[in-house]
């Protein structure tokens, strides 16, 4: 794919109308993917199919929701490929050119899709707007479930230019974080699983040895008694000399034989607790992955949030645009903000201010009384404390005086000016509906 389907960072230009094009020398794209598509009855229910989807679209359905080895065995049915000797990326090509051509090998993979992730599309049909959906993929992305969401989201009958840029923009920046973060745990994973398998292999031969020698010491054992048996039977000899050495012989052969499967009986023990050891490291550092991920994903969301309310500012401050701040959510409340640092919270002071609303800074009870709190939380619209900026003390009372008067209260994680912004922005009405009712985007799949 030499052109990913979302727009690469531009700098703001001004919206020119239709005269000033034509002086400038500018024509208006007029490609027909660049106008909005007429939804009749006949097309909104009718989810889309492979063929029908943008090019650069197939790359990342079939590289994330169909498998190497289903590839290798369906697309050298349609195309002129080798089945064993072809690369992996000679297949997925292949693929990739079936999807775009349409026709029978479309059609299969297709239909292969949605027989494999037919519950998927099942539970996305459920979806009764752009929202839903898209409230859907979220939890497929937290639940870690993302081909059968990826391709029930592309091919929904609901989901709009928009909503497939978004879905396609978090998968692509997914497998770059994933890629980045966790190089050097896969390594040490490929490195557990190779010193997994050689321990395996070392403990199946150690039990194959300690078979064999439990064979021969049972075969042993029966040759003695067959022996003992045979002398009780027949009267001995006048020199019982020899007998006694051979038995003792025999005696202090089984001794050694036994000695030699207890010490690999020890040691096969040992190699399972290690085994075991190192696949409870294993796991323990996918959780430390899976904690990493989450984390990262949090804090991505919280610099989103704040270049969005950095950029809004300054083009409501230098006029370049209309005034879409990501705080208008405060405009006209009331909000008392608990804890923090001073710096962050004078910022958190101006940026409150210019928005329209009050904040209300109570620093938990170092300066201020803590008799204080109780008496500013009354009239208050939204209660915000950091966790990390606040005693448990400030922050019990905070909890029982807000559920006493009915006030949403809702904790930061940090205190930083990023973690208010995200939280404002989320509980902002406006950024459902943004979704809900977003405008025709000019973004083009094709042309950018």
């Amino acid at each position: 794919m030499h052109t990913p389907p979302f727009p690469l960072a531009q700098p703001p230009r001004l919206k020119l109308s239709g005269d000033e094009l034509a002086s400038t020398g500018i024509k208006a794209p007029r490609d027909a993917c660049c106008s909005p598509v007429d939804a009749t009855p006949a097309n909104v229910r009718r989810r889309a199919r492979l063929s029908e989807l943008d090019s650069h679209l197939h790359c990342s359905i079939i590289g994330t929701c169909l498998s190497t080895h289903e590839l290798r065995k369906l697309v050298p049915k349609f195309a002129d490929l080798d089945r064993r000797d072809a690369s992996d990326l000679e297949i997925h090509h292949t693929a990739v050119e079936l999807a775009i051509a349409g026709g029978p090998g479309a059609k299969a993979l297709h239909k292969l899709l949605d027989e494999r992730y037919a519950g998927a599309i099942r539970r996305f049909t459920q979806a009764a707007d752009d929202v839903e959906l898209l409230s859907l993929w979220d939890d497929a992305l937290k639940n870690g479930d993302i081909p059968p969401a990826y391709w029930a989201l592309m091919t929904h009958p609901l989901a709009t230019m928009p909503v497939r840029q978004k879905a396609f923009g978090e998968l692509h920046m997914l497998s770059h974080l994933v890629g980045a973060a966790n190089r050097a745990d896969i390594r040490r994973l490929v490195a557990l699983e190779e010193e997994n398998a050689t321990l395996k292999e070392k403990v199946e031969r150690q039990q194959s040895r300690i078979q064999q020698l439990v064979i021969e010491r049972d075969a042993s054992i029966a040759a003695l008694n067959e022996q003992i048996a045979r002398l009780q039977s027949n009267p001995l000899p006048a020199d019982t000399t020899t007998l006694e050495a051979q038995v003792q012989q025999l005696r202090e052969w089984l001794a050694t034989a036994d000695q030699r499967v207890a010490l690999h009986t020890s040691r096969r023990e040992a190699a399972e607790q290690r085994m075991q050891q190192e696949q409870d490291a294993a796991v323990a550092l996918r959780h430390s992955r899976d904690q990493a991920l989450a984390l990262l994903k949090l804090v991505q969301s919280e610099c989103d949030a704040l270049e969005r309310a950095t950029v809004d500012a300054a083009d409501a401050e230098n006029g370049t645009g209309p005034r879409r701040a990501s705080l208008d959510g405060v405009q006209g409340k009331r909000i008392v903000y608990v804890g923090g640092r001073p710096g962050s919270n004078a910022a958190l002071k101006r940026l409150v201010d210019a928005a329209g609303g009050e904040l209300v800074v109570h620093d938990g009870g170092l300066e201020d009384r803590k008799g204080l709190l109780a008496a500013a939380l009354p009239g208050a619209d939204i209660v915000v404390f950091p966790v990390d900026c606040v005693d448990h003390d400030s922050m019990n009372t905070l909890k029982r005086i807000c559920e006493r008067h009915g006030i949403d209260y809702h904790p930061l994680r940090t205190a930083s000016v990023a973690s208010f912004v995200e939280l404002i922005a989320r509980l902002h009405p406006e950024h459902v509906a943004q979704l809900r009712n977003a405008p025709p985007s000019p973004f083009c799949l094709r042309h950018g």
